[in-house]
Formats: structure tokens, C-alpha cells, sequence
């Protein structure tokens, strides 16, 4: 089932095939979890957003027809609504855990201390996307760290192409200003002038 496209693969899972869905599952939760902890800055979250994705994917896999060849870019977009509704719901619970003081054990193994520095060097970099505007965060996310294609992220999003080229540029300018300033402590990849 490996070489089946996305698209025929949907239509299995769309008649109830559990392994062609499983395939896709497979395919792009790696890049789906990716996506959902750069959005967050938060491992545990990442995975809950990931199975809320693929559940809320094989909810509607009868309604949806896959228009190209790759289920990655609904699959996003579909992170990208579900994110959206989790800031909206869980702005104050949020606020509230960062105030705790984290805690950690020397006990620890050595996996944890490296989750927990690349969780502080993600809340750096979120901080610092903060200063643009979610238009601008969610065309940054997709073509800078998840490497789709203008036309995919315009798809995802539902937006013209040319609009996410205006969003990405505007996102890193604004980026490359704040790398000019000392102190800063974030990725300043996502500032780079690449292809897409």
C-alpha cells in the first residue's frame, strides 16, 4: 500500500479502509507533530494537537476530496484551525502554567534536559513571532519550518499565492530587525531569505 498516492489512499479511508488511513497516518504525523510543537514550543501539547488533527482528519474523511496529490497541506490546515481554536480556548489555563515555576530532577535523563532546551529556545522564538501578526505566523510556520511551497501554503490556508509570498516577506523583514538587536536568544533561521 506504500506506493499508493495520498489521494487514493483517502478514498479508501473515505470507504472505511482503517490501513489506508493508517498509511497516511504514517506518511505525515511526523510532519504534523513538527508543525503543531514550532506553533507551541510544547512536546506534550504537540502530540495531543497531532491526534486531535488525525481525529478530527478521519471525522471528515468521507467529506473531504483531497485536490492534489498530498494530504500535507489540508493536514496543516487543519492544525493550523485546530491551533487557532486552542489559543482561543485555553488563553487563560495557558497563562496560568506559565506562571508555575518548572521543575526538574538531576534524575532526569539526558533526552529531557535536551526536550526542555529546545522548549525554552522555541518560547524564545515564539516571543519573538509574537511582534508579527497569527496572518503572518501561520505563513511563516508553514513555508519556513514545514518547507511547503508557496502554492501549498496558499491552499492550506485558503489564501492566494501571492498573498502568502507578501506575508512571508513582510514576516521575515520584521524578523531580521529584531536579530539586529542584542540579547536575543531565538532561531534566526526563520529570518532567512530562502526559495520557496
Amino acid at each position: 500500500m506504500g506506493e499508493l498516492t495520498d489521494t487514493a489512499l483517502w478514498r479508501r479511508a473515505a470507504e472505511g479502509d482503517t490501513q489506508a488511513f493508517g498509511t497516511i497516518f504514517e506518511r505525515h504525523a511526523r510532519t504534523v507533530y513538527n508543525y503543531c510543537f514550532r506553533r507551541t514550543g510544547d512536546w506534550s501539547q504537540a502530540e495531543e494537537l497531532t491526534a486531535i488533527v488525525f481525529l478530527e482528519a478521519w471525522r471528515r474523511r468521507g467529506q473531504v476530496v483531497l485536490e492534489r496529490n498530498e494530504a500535507i497541506p489540508w493536514l496543516l490546515g487543519v492544525a493550523t484551525n485546530v491551533l487557532r481554536n486552542l489559543r482561543r480556548s485555553q488563553r487563560r489555563h495557558r497563562a496560568a502554567l506559565e506562571r508555575l515555576p518548572r521543575e526538574h530532577s538531576a534524575d532526569f535523563a539526558v533526552d529531557v534536559d535536551e526536550r526542555l532546551d529546545d522548549e525554552r529556545q522555541m518560547r524564545a522564538t515564539l516571543r519573538a513571532l509574537r511582534t508579527l501578526s497569527r496572518a503572518d505566523r501561520e505563513v511563516l510556520a508553514l513555508c519556513v519550518w514545514e518547507e511547503l511551497t508557496y502554492e501549498h501554503a496558499a491552499f492550506a490556508l485558503g489564501i492566494p499565492v501571492g498573498t502568502v509570498r507578501s506575508r512571508l516577506s513582510r514576516a521575515r523583514a520584521r524578523l531580521r530587525e529584531l536579530s539586529d538587536n542584542p540579547g536575543h536568544e531565538w532561531d534566526e533561521r526563520i529570518a532567512t531569505e530562502e526559495t520557496t
